[in-house]
């Protein structure tokens, strides 16, 4: 009998069934362009309940949520010192991080950019530089509001590489020389798993191993960038030979092994819609440079987000948390979530839309310089934020993190100065929409491909000189 059922299919079950849906409003095209021109076509200021079935905005804090966690939502302690759940959190951390918890300073925090930025304020000293794979927007503003820095390190040879299937390492070698120039003001070596700038990369095991060995060489301190821990993981078991027959709880905790610090967003591989966390070893070779870092981190912590038992957070948020670190480092859920992304963004490469390939974990990122190669518009004319403003009235939104995002207007010059990188980012919820969702996304930039010599461009309107300009700036579209 088993014999008789002995074949493959060509599409899978999900992972999940369905517990909840919510019907999306019934919106028409023209309030969606009404409604973009208020928001000056910026996509973050546009009304989420005008949009249906494709909000891929960011992947942070838009999980649907499991029924284990919405069931431990309900055991949520609000209490406002040392909370039940505070403690369960805890063991989890120690659970699926592999650490043995009392050998760590835990800093909890409403969300990551909240821990980035307590422990960016607490490393002060004169031209400091801290190397990394790749720095995010919020990451590298950070770092840079603290004078500070904010140094990427992947190789041009790993961007090009279609078949790399290891593009988000850092670049060694670079590594080496950065530190024979910079040594005395590098205060950390920062890496960030998957690497979501390049294009959400990720780094392997081997990497992560060389640059710890070379911080440790060096006396430097080596913290991890770890949101995306998990899918990092997966990538390893499927890429990394010695790792194939590993699982990835054990994978997780190797991972977690060789850093001495490291800054997380629960609202990624938390699987929460809020929360983030700075760990550090006690032992950490950064206290040799800043022997009271601790105190003055739980001194911000107290003032900014309260007692260090909840940080900002509800309980209920806290048990959300503990419960989704279980799941999230099940090979089952990977492989559901990961799969979904590529078979996404093989879709588009199908459709001849210039995706970033090899695929990554969380998102599928567009070449915008390809995508506009063959017509007017320029990187100044930021194709990306016309691409993107057009997709609203689809009810379509996606996030361009290039041109725009990541450059910056001198405006007494009038010059910009452009990132290395051009993309544009469908970043996919985790456990939120089904395939034929992103089936419809893909089938509507494919149209705007094919009608690409008619887009227009993006002209600033209002921000253009700002930090975090892409959160505020407003445009017209001519």
């Amino acid at each position: 009998m088993l014999e008789l059922m002995d074949f493959e299919t060509k599409h899978k079950p999900r992972p999940h069934v369905n517990a909840f849906v919510r019907l999306h409003h019934g919106i028409t095209e023209e309030q969606r362009v009404q409604a973009a021109e208020k928001a000056g076509w910026n996509v973050f200021q546009f009304p989420s309940e005008m949009l249906c079935g494709g909000d891929l905005l960011s992947d942070s804090g838009t999980t649907s949520m499991t029924t284990e966690q919405l069931s431990a939502l309900i055991l949520g302690d609000e209490a406002y010192g040392s909370n039940w759940g505070y403690f369960k959190l805890l063991e989890a951390i120690e659970r699926n991080f592999g650490l043995n918890i009392d050998e760590w300073e835990v800093y909890i925090f409403h969300q990551a950019r909240a821990a980035e930025h307590a422990l960016f304020s607490h490393i002060t000293g004169e031209n400091l530089t801290i190397p990394a794979n790749s720095f995010f927007d919020t990451t590298r503003a950070n770092a840079e509001a603290n004078n500070i820095e904010a140094l990427d390190l992947v190789s041009d040879k790993i961007k090009s590489d279609k078949t790399h299937p290891f593009k988000g390492n850092i670049d060694i070698d670079a590594l080496k020389e950065v530190i024979v120039n910079k040594g005395g003001n590098i205060p950390l070596v920062y890496l960030t798993i998957t690497n979501n700038t390049g294009g959400g990369q990720p780094v392997s095991m081997q990497n992560i191993k060389e640059v710890r060995r070379i911080c440790d060489e060096n006396s430097i301190p080596f913290f991890l960038d770890a949101c995306r821990f998990a899918e990092n993981a997966w990538f390893i078991k499927q890429r990394e030979e010695a790792y194939s027959e590993k699982s990835i709880a054990d994978i997780v905790r190797e991972e977690f092994s060789y850093a001495e610090g490291f800054t997380i967003s629960f609202k990624k591989d938390g699987l929460a819609n809020m929360g983030g966390a700075l760990l550090i070893r006690k032992d950490s070779k950064i206290t040799n440079r800043y022997p009271d870092i601790f105190d003055k981190l739980r001194d911000h912590q107290i003032l900014v987000e309260g007692h260090p038992t909840y940080g900002g957070l509800s309980g209920r948020d806290i048990m959300t948390i503990a419960v989704g670190l279980d799941t999230v480092v099940q090979e089952r859920y990977l492989n559901g979530r990961i799969g979904q992304v590529h078979e996404f963004g093989s879709y588009m490469a199908e459709l001849g839309i210039p995706v970033i390939e090899p695929f990554g974990g969380h998102a599928v990122y567009i070449d915008s310089d390809e995508f506009f190669k063959d017509t007017n518009i320029k990187r100044k004319d930021f194709g990306g934020i016309s691409l993107t403003a057009l997709l609203l009235i689809k009810g379509i939104r996606l996030c361009e993190l290039g041109a725009f995002a990541f450059g910056v207007y001198n405006p007494d010059t009038g010059e910009e100065k452009f990132p290395p990188y051009n993309f544009i980012r469908a970043a996919v919820p985790r456990n939120k929409y089904e395939i034929q969702d992103l089936y419809y996304v893909a089938d509507c930039i494919k149209a705007l491909y094919d009608r690409r010599d008619m887009i227009p461009k993006a002209v600033p309107v209002w921000g253009r000189e700002k930090a975090l300009r892409h959160f505020k700036a407003r445009f017209e579209l001519c």
